[in-house]
Parts: C-alpha cells; sequence; structure tokens
C-alpha cells in the first residue's frame, strides 16, 4: 500500500477567468447539438402560433437530439399549456424554455459541496465513461471551493487507472491512496477512507473500476464496497454517482436503471457532451430517473467539469444567450 502524503492545506481562492467564462464554457459545449437545432428552432420561434405541422417538427427536433419519444412528448404538452391565447412571435420561444426547464428543475440542486466532516462520495459507471478523469476535475473543482480532497484509486483493474489517478492527485496537490493492479477494489477505497479521516479532509472521491451493468457479478462488486465504506461510518457512501458518457444517447438510462437498482444513486455526472450532437439526454435522464443531475463534462480543461444549472443549460440548449456569451 502507497499513501501519497503532500497533502496541502493551501486553499486556493476560485479563479476570476473561470467564472466569468462557465456560461461560454457550456455554450461552447453544446455547440453540436445546438448546430443541429437551430435551423430549425428558429423557423418555429418566428412564428405567432403552434400549428400542427410545428408540433410535429417540434418533436422531430427535440427526438433527433436524443431527448427521447416519451420526453419529447411530455415537453409538447407543456409547452401548450404554457402557451397563451394571443400569441406573437417570440412567445413560442418563452414557452418552450418554461417547458424544458419545469422537466429539468425538479433534478437541480445546489452546486454539491460536502456536508459531512469527510464525506464520501462514490463515483461508478461502464468502461470509458471517464470516471477517472470526472475524478480528477472533481478535485479541481472542491479545491476552488476551497475544500480538502482525497482521492482513492479503486480502480484497481485497469493499469493505468492508478497512474491517471495519480497524475491528477499530484497536479491538485491532493493526497492519494493506491495500491497494486488486481488488488481489491473495497480494501483500497477502505484504506483511503481512513487516511481521509486521519487527515481531516473535507472529501473522499472514490474511484471504481468500469463494469458492464448487465453483469451481476461485477455489479456485486460495487456492492461490496459500498458496504465496506459503511463499516467505517454507517452513513457512507454519503454519495453515489453514475458517470455516463453524453455520446451514448438513449443506452444511458439503462445503464442508469440497472445501477440503481444495484446502488441506490444519489446523482448522475453526464461527460462528452461537447463531443455529442445528444445533449437532449440531459431531459431524458431528468424526465425518467428522478435523480439529482450533479455536473456535466463540456471540454476538455479541467474547468469544464460544471456544476449543473438547468436555467443556463436551457438557454444554452436553445441559443438564446445573449450575443457577448457565445464564445
Amino acid at each position: 500500500l502507497m499513501i501519497w502524503n503532500y497533502f496541502k492545506k493551501t486553499k486556493e481562492a476560485p479563479s476570476k477567468e473561470v467564472e466569468t467564462t462557465l456560461f461560454g464554457r457550456l455554450y461552447q459545449g453544446l455547440a453540436k447539438t445546438r448546430k443541429r437545432l437551430s435551423s430549425s428552432l428558429q423557423s418555429i420561434f418566428g412564428a405567432s402560433h403552434l400549428d400542427e405541422a410545428s408540433k410535429e417538427q417540434l418533436l422531430d427536433i427535440l427526438i433527433s437530439s436524443d431527448v427521447g419519444p416519451e420526453t419529447s412528448e411530455l415537453i409538447l404538452t407543456r409547452l401548450e399549456q404554457e402557451l397563451p391565447s394571443d400569441s406573437h412571435p417570440g412567445v413560442i420561444q418563452d414557452c418552450l424554455e418554461k417547458a424544458l426547464l419545469s422537466i429539468l428543475e425538479p433534478v437541480s440542486s445546489a452546486p454539491y459541496l460536502p456536508k459531512e466532516p469527510s464525506a464520501c462520495i462514490l463515483l461508478v459507471g461502464v468502461n470509458g465513461v471517464g470516471k477517472t478523469t470526472t475524478i480528477g476535475r472533481l478535485a479541481h473543482y472542491l479545491k476552488r471551493e476551497k475544500k480538502t480532497v482525497y482521492l482513492a484509486a479503486g480502480d484497481t483493474f485497469r493499469a493505468a487507472a492508478s497512474e491517471q489517478l495519480t497524475t491528477w492527485a499530484e497536479r491538485n496537490h491532493v493526497p492519494i491512496t493506491t495500491q497494486t493492479p488486481g488488488a481489491d477494489s473495497a480494501a483500497v477505497v477502505f484504506d483511503a477512507y481512513q487516511a481521509c479521516i486521519r487527515a481531516q479532509c473535507d472529501v473522499l472521491l472514490a474511484d471504481t473500476a468500469g463494469r458492464l451493468h448487465n453483469k451481476e457479478p461485477l455489479m456485486n462488486e460495487l456492492a461490496k464496497v459500498s458496504r465496506t465504506l459503511g463499516k467505517i461510518n454507517p452513513s457512507a457512501p454519503h454519495e453515489t454517482w453514475l458517470v455516463l458518457d453524453a455520446t451514448v444517447g438513449q443506452n444511458g438510462l439503462v445503464q442508469a436503471e440497472k445501477f440503481h437498482e444495484a446502488l441506490t444513486l444519489t446523482g448522475i455526472v453526464l461527460t462528452k457532451l461537447d463531443g455529442s450532437a445528444k445533449g437532449g439526454i440531459v431531459f431524458a435522464i431528468a424526465d425518467r430517473l428522478k435523480l439529482p443531475i450533479r455536473f456535466l463534462g463540456v471540454g476538455e480543461k479541467a474547468e469544464d467539469l460544471q456544476a449543473f444549472d438547468p436555467q443556463s443549460f436551457v438557454r444554452a440548449f436553445l441559443d438564446i444567450t445573449p450575443d457577448n456569451n457565445k464564445q
């Protein structure tokens, strides 16, 4: 067992440059989705009323961005409920914004900050969704929020996972517990959580090996990790977040349902939105899963993992931001 003890108490203030470009990063991250939507939506927004042809067109637009048939129908119903009888050009856009927000607001929450001493977050997901990178970016985010962070390299199956997370630990100046490849993942996370408590860190971010959601023995291993943490603190893990790849679209819903059954998820982190034209999956996740959407990954930089804000997302999705935010 190796514990990297270069923990720093220094707490960095948020960068003004990052804070002032958060919406710009989100807007840019949704560029591929918006490119698919923009011209078609503008023709609908320019009308003074929503006729049957426009309704069909809007449904096609939403489904094409991976909102999904059921959620698209729900959005259309809520849009019609919002529309006043004396419609005018521009009112459709305003009412669609309200309809979309009505889907997202029930699963939104204040940006995550640990409430308990030495809070524990377990991150899970299938192979290749970007869990390890997400943990590194979460560490960056939490440090900007003046929280002390500890990492657990619980993915002992993928050879490079521990090295990758150690690099993130060094970059963020946070401690990490690692073990040799093939070691018991639950033991690594157990040791890391004990070290986190001893160091009085605010939060532990625990990586786990990627696994297919339809492989029961592998899912049982994750449940073992969760139970092991409970031996230290009956409330641990305090959060269990599923990391989903936005590019897989509706398949992500199936993954989420299986992980939720096995582990009782408390949130979703959606990655790779910038690489997908399927940003509408956010609405399907909110409607179907009823789980909090915690963070969105909208680019390659550490700052591109953002706390989910429904209003900003909807405005970027519909391209109704002021010109000076289009950066």
